[in-house]
């Protein structure tokens, strides 16, 4: 596999499940073609963590420059988790596509539906897991989840399921039961010829 730029290159929007695998997934995708793929920095209005670096991990900001954003239109998604904002915007995108790189966006369902009804035109590839009980095995076998979160992030995953069933959201969905075959589909569809 070469650093070469897929025959589309417009945005790649991944999404699927907590711990079925995206970010196993594309980071592969990326270390295969070096130079071709960049992942989003989405704005958050979090506090920073330990080794953390602003405009890497995340674009860090106020929630007051957050809502500058918002009413300028300045996001194709945006949401709240807890008491913070997170959003893709749109410079963003637009700046990393201008230097010739192929803009890869990690979110979570409520952003596939704003950027599906925004006038960005992109990708959706859906990562499923091989089913349920195997997403809690990975969600387990991370040590890192508490019995409440497992519970939490499988009764999402349920949603996020059956959303990835409606007909016309996603343009592909890739079943990852095995990482070398899920890589080697992500890659030919990301590859595949231009649609006319």
């Amino acid at each position: 596999m070469a650093s070469i730029l897929p025959p589309d290159t417009r945005p790649i929007v991944i999404s699927g499940p907590s711990g079925v695998g995206k970010g196993t997934l594309y980071n592969r995708l990326f270390a295969a073609h070096p130079d071709v793929f960049t992942l989003s920095v989405s704005h958050t209005t979090r506090n920073r963590r330990n080794g953390e670096e602003d405009g890497v991990h995340y674009h860090f900001v106020t929630h007051e420059d957050f809502d500058t954003l918002i009413a300028s239109d300045g996001f194709v998604e945006h949401a709240k988790y807890g008491s913070n904002k997170y959003g893709t915007s749109k410079m963003t995108i637009m700046e990393q596509t201008a230097k010739g790189k192929v803009v890869v966006l990690d979110i979570e369902m409520e952003g596939v539906k704003q950027i599906k009804s925004s006038p960005i035109s992109a990708r959706f590839v859906f990562i499923k897991p091989p089913s349920v009980g195997e997403l809690e095995r990975r969600l387990r076998g991370r040590g890192t989840e508490t019995e409440e979160s497992v519970k939490k992030r499988l009764a999402q995953a349920k949603v996020e399921l059956d959303f990835a069933e409606t007909p016309g959201i996603h343009d592909k969905v890739i079943v990852n039961n095995d990482l070398d075959a899920a890589l080697k589909e992500l890659d030919e569809w990301v590859y595949q010829p231009k649609p006319e």
